[in-house]
């Protein structure tokens, strides 16, 4: 067999973190595709409001969780044939405010993810981020880079306990010769993001839309690689259904600064407002795109929805229908 083997349709799946911005994403997916979802989330930085419009749906159900916690297998009973580990503080203001719960949902967490995936011999897939190139020195960065990661800097909490968890989920593949897969996440941004999350997108939105300044850090010239939330949830669940144990990049192919971020957001929300540049976090990437080269080649992928497209969605989200439209600054 091959990675791009296809294997049997899944019949129920658990996704942890599955309150979370594209934990909700793909439970929503999911569903739509006929399989059953078991969301689990103890909702540090998830929101009940992001799964309320799943909950009268036949073969969704909600259990509220630490999959870090000794005992949280007996609250998962499945039995699943995919278990999706999302749950973990994935914005830096959430992994600043929680860093131990940051690096326990990356190693507890894992582990005991895995002991499920084990349990019912499910295929497992990790999320994983662009985050364990740290700020990279490799340019864009390929699956094989080993990364520029600061062990010990106010990042490093997330860094390295994705890197953990990646370590984690190889040495299972090796030595119990788990059906486990790691996909690596670029940017995701769209509907359902919280606006105080710390994260650009959301934050220039809100600012825009409340006629406040957009605080861009440093001198705006770092670049990112935005991936819509439809394109990633589509890249997530090609890797989960092939059959490779290799980290595999899903990102946004478009490399923009954050100040051309900033200053398109300004332009679609029609707003009047300034842009004000802020204090540049510590360790913050300056260049950051995916080579996607291995997911088109597995699995057939590329993103398909422009990000200015993308943008203009979150946009009208936050417009209308966003839960919380307080803007905050970046960290």
């Amino acid at each position: 067999m091959t990675d791009a083997t296809p294997r049997p349709a899944w019949r129920r799946a658990l996704v942890t973190g599955g309150a979370g911005f594209i934990g909700s994403h793909l439970c929503e997916r999911l569903l739509d595709s006929g399989v059953e979802v078991d969301c689990a989330d103890n909702l540090l930085s998830g929101s009940p409001a992001n799964t309320a419009h799943l909950e009268s749906r036949p073969g969704f159900r909600f259990v509220r969780c630490d999959v870090s916690a000794p005992g949280c297998l007996r609250g998962l009973p499945g039995p699943y044939d995919l278990v999706l580990h999302f749950a973990c503080c994935a914005s830096p203001a959430d992994y600043l405010r929680l860093p131990l719960e940051t690096l326990d949902a990356g190693s507890l967490g894992t582990r005991n993810m895995l002991a499920v995936a084990e349990r019912d011999g499910a295929r497992f897939l990790l999320a994983s981020t662009s985050e364990v190139y740290g700020d990279p020195l490799v340019h864009p960065q390929r699956e094989d880079y080993w990364g520029n990661v600061n062990p010990v800097g106010p990042r490093s909490v997330y860094d390295e306990s994705k890197r953990f968890a990646e370590a984690l989920v190889t040495a299972h593949v090796r030595v119990r010769e788990a059906d486990a897969g790691i996909v690596r996440l670029f940017n995701t941004y769209g509907p359902r993001m919280r606006a105080h999350d710390g994260r650009a997108v959301p934050t220039f939105v809100c600012q825009a839309l409340a006629g406040e300044p957009l605080t861009v850090a440093g001198d705006g010239h770092q670049t990112r690689s935005l991936c819509y939330v439809d394109d990633t949830v589509e890249g997530i669940l090609l890797v989960a259904a092939s059959r490779s144990v290799r980290p595999v990049n899903i990102g946004g192919t478009d490399e923009v600064t954050v100040g051309e971020i900033a200053r398109r957001v300004v332009e679609l929300t029609g707003s009047a407002s300034p842009i004000a540049f802020v204090d540049r976090p510590a360790d913050d990437p300056q260049r950051r795109r995916p080579d996607t080269r291995l997911a088109r080649e597995l699995l057939g992928w590329a993103p398909r929805v422009p990000w200015e497209e993308g943008i203009k969605q979150t946009i009208a989200y936050f417009a209308t229908a966003g839960p919380d439209r307080e803007a905050a600054p970046r960290l």
